[in-house]
């Protein structure tokens, strides 16, 4: 298993990824040709130094098993401190219970140690309750009441 920042051509694997929940199928467009929208958001994550997209690939195959987003967002509070946001967390649905997205939380967790990031933080909608269970599995707490507001496109 390899972790490595996302390419260009890794979008349509990454877009697969993220479509291929109950969730994410009601919000994605995985299609031929994938629609430019995701190519767009693509340069702006590469272009900005805080945003950290990876994909995790099997070393022999060179398959893609999994993706994830950190953000490092700086803030004055916590004197200046660095908070780390982690997103976007997917594991290629035949390869799931493995331990894979376990070794990708870890290496998360460390890589926010290592941009001296004072939290890492995630968000999981209330929907998947399976995927609460294993972020509290490796030490997430559920401490704050996140709220949303959705925008019409």
């Amino acid at each position: 298993m390899r972790f490595r920042i996302a390419s260009k051509e890794d979008v349509p694997a990454i877009v697969k990824l993220l479509a291929n929940d109950v969730l994410g199928k009601t919000r994605e467009r995985f299609q031929e040709p994938l629609p430019k929208e995701y190519y767009q958001a693509f340069e702006n994550i590469v272009s900005d130094p805080n945003q950290e997209l990876m994909v995790v690939e099997d070393e022999q195959a060179s398959e893609i098993m999994g993706t994830l987003q950190l953000t490092f967002i700086q803030y004055l509070t916590y004197q200046g401190g660095i908070r780390a946001q982690l997103e976007a967390v997917r594991i290629r649905e035949d390869i799931r219970g493995q331990g894979i997205g376990q070794k990708m939380l870890e290496w998360a967790i460390e890589r926010a140690k290592i941009r001296k990031a004072h939290v890492l933080q995630l968000t999981t909608d209330k929907q998947r309750p399976e995927a609460i269970r294993f972020y509290e599995k490796l030490g997430f707490k559920a401490s704050h009441e996140g709220m949303k507001m959705h925008f019409p496109s």
